[in-house]
Order: C-alpha cells, then structure tokens, then sequence
C-alpha cells in the first residue's frame, strides 16, 4: 500500500500492525499509536505481553528523549531505542496507569552507536560505593567525552512508579584509577532507586550503554499475578481454544 497526502504532510509507505500496535511514517518520524477496532479485540497472553512491553517502552522513551541522547544506528532516534527496549522484560500494569507508569531497571538503554562499549559495574572502592569501569588511563585522550546518564525512580503521589533521566558530562579529573581502570566514587552508587550508564563520546559516535541499578521495585510488576491483574483491568485475556 502507498499512499501519499500532501496537504496534511502524511506520507503512508506500508503500515505495520502487530499485537494490537500500528507504525507508520509521518513527515519523516516514525509514529507508534494502538490500533482501535469496532470489534472486540483479541487479547492472547502473547499480545497482552507485546503490548504492555511496547506500553513501557514507549514510556521510557517520553521520559528519556529529552537527555540529549544519541542513537545513531537506526533511521530515527526512537526507532534506535524500541527495537533495544523491546528486549527489557515486560512490567503489567492495570489500564487506568498504562500511559504514566515506568521503571528502572538493568538495561534500560541510553544510547546505541559503533565506539566500544564501556563495561560498567557498581560495587565499592576502599569501603566507598562506586561505578566501575574497564576503562584504563591509556584512554584518557583530549578526543574522548564522557556523558554520566543518571536514572531516578520514583513513586508520584505515593504509588505511581515513575523513572525520570538527567546527564551530565564527565570529566577525566572526576575519575579515579585503581588497580588500572577508571571508576567514579560516591555515596550516590549505593542508591537503590538510582541508575547510571556512563557514555563515551567521539564526536559524533558514541557506544552503547545501558543503566546499571540496584533497584528492584519493578520485579513485582513481572509476575504471573501482575500478569493477570493487568489483563483483567484490559477485559482479560482471550482464551485460545486447543487444537
């Protein structure tokens, strides 16, 4: 299907539906909304977690694009980040909080590109917690930046969890070496509602990173009962009959 709209600046080349999910192209951008019908729609176990995992990613992306990040390897920016974001495990949540709801966790990525990836974990240094890296002094070049993405979770209004982003740079002078490699100290790193991905930045090429976190509180909404909590807020799940 092609379909071209000059007037309204719509441009249709293909449509793509899945698990109850259009996409489509949009003077240039890549738009993502959910498919409605007259009919009620199907709701397997399958659809239900595709949707809720395309829910959160969508989510994280509202709260995250406005970091200066980049995503180079992909067409657009979002579509960069949806198609890692998709591999995070999916979190249910009921309907009425389906478009506020987000969470930290391990993974979560802030930026995708062709530098080495830097391997960060948290952990302590002379008693101190940290942020650890396999970076080595050899590094430290007048060329290379670093960009500290920092992740906060929430819980707004005492129950909705929320995950809120924010960068800054990073220089070599804030870095300490042990025992060869980079790290960053601080009592910050022992925060259990707190994430960190640490970005090298060449000009216009980064690595990819993802958050590292000690935080928790989105297992609870992985489970099989949060599963069937969630659906039954959407009308449950449609049962497939055996073959």
């Amino acid at each position: 299907m092609k379909k071209n709209n000059v007037g309204k600046g719509l441009m249709i080349v293909g449509s793509l539906r899945k698990a109850g999910i259009t996409t489509y192209m949009k003077q240039g951008q890549l738009i993502t909304r959910v498919s409605y019908s007259n009919q009620k729609r199907s709701n397997t176990r399958s659809q239900f977690i595709a949707r809720q995992k395309m829910r959160h990613t969508i989510a994280l992306w509202k709260m995250l694009k406005f970091c200066d990040v980049m995503f180079t390897q992909r067409s657009t920016a979002y579509q960069n980040f949806a198609s890692l974001a998709n591999r995070l495990p999916a979190v249910f949540v009921e309907r009425l909080h389906m478009d506020q709801a987000s969470f930290l966790m391990p993974g979560i990525p802030v930026s995708d590109g062709s530098l080495p990836t830097i391997q960060l974990q948290l952990g302590e240094v002379n008693g101190m917690p940290a942020l650890l890296t396999n970076l080595t002094n050899d590094e430290c070049t007048y060329r290379v930046k670093f960009r500290l993405y920092t992740a906060v979770q929430t819980l707004e209004n005492g129950f909705m969890p929320r995950v809120r982003f924010n960068m800054h740079e990073v220089r070599w002078s804030e870095m300490t070496l042990v025992d060869g490699h980079m790290v960053l100290v601080g009592e910050e790193f022992a925060d259990e509602m707190r994430g960190w991905a640490l970005v090298r930045v060449i000009d216009d090429r980064c690595s990819p990173q993802g958050i590292v976190t000690r935080c928790t509180l989105y297992e609870q909404y992985t489970t099989d009962e949060a599963l069937q909590t969630a659906a039954k807020s959407y009308g449950g799940l449609t049962k497939t009959p055996f073959l």
